[in-house]
């Protein structure tokens, strides 16, 4: 049996499409520069797919002053994995 990896994606700037998953639980996405994260829900999509819904953008390198504190963000394993944010 063949397994459907198939991410359905819901709201944010890819609402309504699909894209290969895997078996992960968060996608991130880089569109202009930011990074769009779209979060496995439980429901599943007509023909078998995982639906994700949109959790929001992060910028790659963390918060900007006086929108958030850098220092306190939720950390991007993408942008991590990339060595964004880290200090040069």
């Amino acid at each position: 049996m063949d397994t459907n990896t198939n991410a359905y994606l819901v709201g944010g700037p890819r609402d309504g499409s699909s894209q290969d998953a895997g078996d992960r639980a968060l996608l991130e996405l880089e569109i202009d520069g930011m990074i769009h994260r779209y979060i496995r829900t439980t429901k599943q999509h007509g023909d078998g797919g995982t639906v994700y819904n949109y959790d929001g953008m992060v910028a790659p390198d963390g918060g900007l002053p006086g929108v958030e504190d850098p220092a306190a963000r939720v950390a991007s394993p993408k942008a991590d994995a990339e060595g964004h944010g880290s200090t040069h």
